[in-house]
């Protein structure tokens, strides 16, 4: 028999607490002759710069509001703690506490990681390639001692295998420091580097560091040449004065190249610096081109370059000599194929493999270099994520690649390349149990507005009914390109067994059906992106998988994007929105040039500075901009202070906007973590944490939370 639900709003006693009301301080700005006005505009602190560094600098009337909603919240959510320490529990249950990888090869040593029992941190290993005792090389759990907030960063091992470089980040602002450790003794040297991605690479013999350096706005600028233990100053090797670009090192898989770097969301520009020659000049690969994507690998004097130059829209691979890598050089290696997106590929002393994608599943194929025979490692379940893991060494034919489905838990594999011997190395392990029988993963597809068809992955337990009584949680992302694989994530278990459909919109904006899905959710097609994500909604609902009202939509950062508008355009779809960093002031940020991404992002969404077309574009759907008064339901925004990419301030401003325009009883809320950034917390049990608080707020919307264990 179905069970019988409070509504929405008559969930959260919303008027049993009185909720914050932010102040208007209406700042007009004025652009193409067009004049916006800004009431929340105060809550964007003037020394933002400095509270990323340190968050007690934040202005005394800001962070009293700030507080206040977080008071509010937390009195609307106070009867759900039972439920979310269950939760947690739960989920917690289904992580093997001490699990570990099965640590790869690089000449006479084997790395790894590994978590302690309890542990929130990693745990970075080594042990002896042929067999023998394992070393710690870093402890995080310790390293996070008594900090506030630590986050490790990027760890890397020297090619001579002596020193370790390890990141952290202890603001949540992602300014990294970068440290060196002896390995054989396990202690740190004097060399610190700051305010750095928390990446980098190491010269051939281990005695030189290349990093990227931010500067205050918290933009990857500069790139530097670090020697160890040199004691002097770190050498500029490029420094980026385009604004509107990132910048960034690698190195090639068979160690002979360092490779920067600069590129926004559609183009790119490479150099070589020989590995053995850090400090040579570096030599140009091809001038960036508008529209240009390029990305490079190198095997014995080849370079294998990736792209999607002259007109390859779904990229091919072209090669070109290493000492001569001009594109008048580069030749047809895999030809581009529409419809069949090849997102990576590596480069080994015999082999390359590639990922790539086509009719939304993945795939790895592998090349023989010697002839260029070609095979493909495939699956057979209707939706599922293949990673491919690669190798530390050049001169192998053995890489990892990590299988999953959202029913299957993950599998890693070492595979041949030559023979194609598959062999199953480690199998996620779910302590507390799981049967993937009890359990369906679909597959369907949901027509959209304009006649394209939209993917959504759905899962559920076998014995939900599909009659439309289960409610949905929707989860939507849709920027950049970035697919959200259909891969197992043990945490929706936790909906699925209280009777939740848990669902994936692959929506445009994404990379999903091809480059094309992506082109077709950017910019001025952006709007497609929120109408996808709606046509997904109303087609689960056709579909007997839920029905109106009975859908908890969730995104986060892009995706909360996505929850702003899809909140002022169907509203009434909804029983909750979860609008995790959401960037919603799309139009103040995309016009604000001093922020750490906006110039950068200019060819995701337009510049509304420089043309009037983007401005009224983008006006037309920001959701801060857009609110208006209507019912809307409950809300949770989460937001971070220190978050250098979604400033605090976006969902800061919105929830007070939508409160004001609020026309119905359901409240909105702003919970903002005032130690940390983006990422949220970033121990793996205080992350869990946040996924059991708006799980609580989902099954709350929906009038379970009752039954599944609130107060």
């Amino acid at each position: 028999m179905q069970e019988k639900t409070r509504t929405a709003a008559a969930s959260f006693d919303a008027g049993a607490v009185t909720p914050p009301k932010a102040a208007k301080r209406p700042v007009t700005s004025v652009h193409h002759g067009i004049e916006k006005a800004d009431d929340y505009a105060w809550l964007r602190a003037d020394n933002w710069q400095e509270v990323m560094r340190d968050p007690a600098r934040l202005a005394a009337d800001i962070r009293a509001h700030l507080e206040a909603e977080n008071a509010y919240q937390a009195a609307l959510m106070a009867d759900t703690a039972e439920l979310q320490k269950l939760l947690l529990a739960e989920m917690r249950g289904r992580i093997k506490e001490d699990d570990s990888s099965v640590p790869m090869r690089d000449g006479p040593w084997a790395y790894g990681v590994r978590y302690a029992l309890g542990g929130e941190h990693p745990h970075f290993v080594r042990v002896p390639a042929d067999g023998g005792a394992e070393d710690v090389l870093l402890d995080g759990d310790a390293e996070a001692a008594g900090k506030g907030y630590f986050r490790l960063g990027g760890a890397g091992h020297s090619p001579d295998h002596r020193l370790l470089s390890w990141a952290f980040d202890d603001k949540g602002s992602e300014f990294y420091t970068v440290r060196f450790r002896d390995m054989a003794t396990g202690t740190d040297l004097a060399d610190i580097v700051t305010d750095t991605s928390g990446g980098g690479v190491f010269s051939r013999d281990g005695s030189a560091f290349v990093y990227t350096r931010f500067d205050d706005n918290h933009r990857p600028s500069q790139l530097f040449l670090h020697r160890i233990g040199d004691g002097g100053a770190d050498r500029l090797i490029y420094e980026e004065k385009d604004t509107g670009l990132f910048l960034g090192a690698g190195k090639t898989q068979s160690g002979n190249w360092i490779v920067f770097s600069v590129h926004d969301h559609e183009s790119s520009q490479a150099w070589l610096v020989p590995a053995d020659r850090p400090d040579a000049e570096p030599r140009l690969i091809a001038a960036r081109r508008d529209r240009v994507e390029y990305s490079v690998d190198e095997g014995d004097g080849t370079l294998y370059i990736l792209t999607n130059r002259d007109g390859a829209r779904d990229f091919k691979i072209m090669t070109a000599p290493a000492a001569a890598p001009e594109p008048e050089n580069w030749r047809e290696l895999i030809a581009h194929k529409p419809g069949r997106l090849i997102l990576d590929h590596a480069v080994f002393k015999r082999h390359m493999a590639r990922l790539e994608r086509e009719d939304g599943l993945p795939r790895i194929v592998i090349t023989r270099l010697a002839d260029h025979a070609e095979h493909a490692i495939a699956f057979d379940e209707e939706a599922y994520s293949l990673g491919l893991g690669g190798a530390y060494e050049f001169d192998t034919d053995v890489i990892r690649f990590t299988y999953s489905s959202m029913t299957t838990p993950t599998e890693t594999f070492e595979y041949d390349m030559e023979t194609r011997e598959r062999r199953l190395i480690k199998s996620q392990e779910v302590p507390s149990g799981h049967d993937p029988d009890d359990y369906v993963t679909r597959r369907v597809f949901a027509p959209a507005e304009d006649g394209e068809v939209v993917p959504v992955t759905v899962l559920y337990r076998r014995d939900t009914p599909l009659d439309g009584s289960a409610p949905c949680l929707l989860y939507g992302y849709g920027a950049y390109g970035i697919t959200i694989p259909a891969a197992f994530n043990t945490n929706c278990l936790s909906l699925a067994d209280r009777g939740f459909v848990y669902a994936i919109a692959h929506i445009r904006g994404g990379k999903d059906k091809g480059y094309a899905w992506y082109e077709a959710g950017k910019r001025e097609r952006k709007a497609n992106t929120f109408s996808d994500f709606i046509a997904a909604a109303d087609h689960l609902i056709d579909a007997g998988f839920t029905s109106k009202g009975r859908i908890v939509a969730q995104g986060g950062s892009a995706g909360g994007l996505v929850m702003g508008a899809v909140a002022n355009m169907a509203p009434r779809l909804f029983a909750g929105i979860i609008a995790e960093v959401p960037f919603v002031d799309v139009l103040n940020t995309m016009l604000d040039d001093s922020l750490p991404l906006t110039p950068p992002e200019w060819p995701e969404w337009g510049n509304p500075i420089a043309a009037k077309a983007d401005y009224e574009t983008i006006a037309a759907w920001s959701p801060y901009d857009n609110v208006r008064a209507q019912p809307y339901p409950p809300v949770m925004a989460i937001a971070g202070l220190t978050d250098p990419r979604v400033t605090y301030w976006e969902p800061a401003k919105w929830v007070a906007r939508l409160r004001e325009h609020q026309a119905g009883a359901a409240p909105i809320m702003l919970k903002t973590h005032m130690e940390a950034g983006h990422a949220g917390s970033p121990g793996r049990f205080a992350r869990l944490e946040e996924i059991a608080f708006s799980y609580a707020f989902a099954l709350k919307a929906v009038g379970l939370a009752e039954r599944h264990g609130a107060a």
